[in-house]
């Protein structure tokens, strides 16, 4: 596919402080990684995206395993604004790992000249008490998409809460969320479920025809309540 025509476009169509999301993984092609994931990522950052963070999407599942190497158990999101993005809404489940112990002391960090000090970003932390729920980490466990109504209409679908959960990130009810490549609707669904509009594209007619069935559904169903 045209990635680079793609890439551009979503560039042209981006507003100061949107985000697009990009979710990639590699193929191994006689013996060796393509490195296509880097290569994209590098593209994005040469056509004046800024490169704001590369999260993992880790699959519970594995393929087949290669007597070679690691199992292959993740693909990269990588996390492209136009600017600083306009809208962080962090999602809050980890449990944190000294629930209810006291800050005893402010963070510390280096400067550029090698002096440490207290990071002015976390003045407030001596004598707080740690929470029991922090924000989740930029390494996503989420099983593998299965969700759309038989199951295997797409060879590609994505999770439901993969979508979902950086839309609720990156967007705010009302905004508008774009997918050039929609396949089977999950990023549509989701969109309308959480009350984002949507709009999408997809050339083949047979995936077009599931998403929109899919997306109207949807949006017959009343809205989700936001998650906090």
């Amino acid at each position: 596919f045209d990635f680079e025509g793609i890439a551009r476009e979503l560039y042209r169509v981006t507003k100061p402080g949107g985000v697009v999301v990009w979710v990639v993984g590699d193929e191994t092609i006689k013996g060796s990684e393509t490195g296509t994931s880097f290569r994209q990522a590098l593209f994005f950052k040469e056509i004046g995206f800024n490169l704001h963070d590369t999260m993992i999407y880790q699959k519970p599942g594995m393929r087949y395993p290669d007597a070679a190497r690691y199992n292959a158990v993740f693909e990269y999101m990588f996390v492209f604004s136009v600017g600083p993005p306009k809208t962080y809404n962090p999602i809050q489940d980890r449990r944190n790992t000294y629930v209810g112990v006291k800050i005893a002391r402010a963070h510390q960090v280096r400067s550029t000249d090698g002096v440490v000090g207290p990071n002015s970003a976390y003045r407030n932390d001596p004598g707080r008490t740690v929470r029991e729920i922090g924000i989740r980490n930029n390494v996503w466990i989420i099983p593998s998409g299965s969700e759309n109504a038989k199951g295997k209409e797409h060879p590609a679908t994505f999770p439901e809460a993969l979508a979902r959960d950086h839309i609720l990130s990156w967007s705010n009810p009302g905004d508008m969320v774009f997918d050039p490549m929609m396949g089977s609707g999950t990023t549509g669904k989701m969109a309308v479920n959480y009350g984002r509009n949507f709009t999408g594209c997809e050339i083949a007619a047979e995936y077009y025809a599931i998403a929109e069935r899919r997306i109207r559904a949807a949006q017959q169903q009343p809205g989700l309540l936001e998650r906090t």
